[in-house]
């Protein structure tokens, strides 16, 4: 993974290429699954208060045992608790769920813009941060226009910024805004419609190519771009492989031809931050 350590905030935070997606990885079940990944080699899991499994994640990490050593966890604040002091609780409760004296990094989920309290949710994360409950934080879903203003009313940048991104979006104003400010691009649902992405000719061609899968293929077209991806499994065998695929190295002609898929309707579903709205 040397060739990309590119992935550096303006802080110096580093992630990981690949990290592990736990929607819908809840219960006993998911806390396995959880802890196969962590076992596997994943340094980054990513859950959020909505996702009502924030305790899975953690009983996971103790599950691992050993080789959750420097694990960093997400979690997101949802919208009904942008207002400090809800905010304050949230991220507590947060931290607590998942059982670690602090939480690796914390995004707002989305900015909720028609309730105009994502600045009061981006202060209570930096107060936090500043209290030692978290170490990082960013957000999520969030537009230009938002990181901005919270920067400019607190004086605070995200170090990341988690998005929609797979080869129908691939949000490239986006991805070169955030790099030139030095925010983290994460993509959230990074497959998309795996289904339709990866029955794509030019993703199947680049496949063969490579010897490797379709799958591998767009995860190592983030990887490329300088964007963290966040696939979800429960199986060991598609955790590992997916994984590996930062081993998968495309030409700059591959990258092009995969991101030129993207279409004016590629969103999987009516999801526009400057109206979609999650509490």
């Amino acid at each position: 993974m040397a060739q990309y350590e590119r992935f550096t905030a303006h802080n110096g935070f580093v992630l990981p290429p690949i990290g592990l997606g736990t929607y819908r990885l809840n219960g006993d079940d998911g806390a396995e699954a959880i802890a196969d990944a962590v076992r596997a080699g994943y340094r980054l899991l990513d859950t959020a208060v909505n996702y009502e499994n924030e305790g899975s994640v953690g009983r996971g990490l103790r599950l691992a045992g050993e080789a959750a050593a420097g694990v960093i966890v997400t979690s997101k604040l949802p919208g009904r608790h942008h207002e400090a002091p809800a905010n304050r609780a949230s991220i507590e409760e947060s931290r607590s769920r998942i059982g670690v004296e602090s939480l690796g990094l914390h995004l707002i989920h989305w900015p909720n813009p028609s309730q105009a309290q994502y600045v009061d949710a981006w202060q209570g994360l930096i107060d936090s941060r500043e209290r030692g409950v978290v170490d990082q934080i960013g957000v999520s879903n969030f537009l230009p226009e938002h990181i901005e203003r919270i920067e400019r009313e607190t004086g605070v940048r995200p170090v990341v910024n988690q998005l929609e991104v797979h080869p129908y979006f691939p949000q490239v104003e986006a991805v070169e805004a955030h790099r030139e400010l030095g925010v983290i691009t994460e993509a959230w649902s990074p497959i998309g419609r795996a289904g339709a992405i990866l029955d794509e000719p030019i993703i199947r061609e680049i496949a063969q190519s490579h010897a490797c899968t379709p799958v591998q293929v767009v995860l190592a077209w983030h990887t490329a771009r300088g964007v963290v991806s966040i696939p979800r499994s429960q199986h060991p065998e598609r955790q590992r492989a997916n994984l590996a695929a930062v081993d998968v190295l495309l030409e700059d002609a591959e990258v092009a031809a995969i991101t030129a898929l993207g279409r004016p309707d590629g969103r999987l579903f009516d999801a526009d931050p400057r109206t979609h709205e999650e509490m």
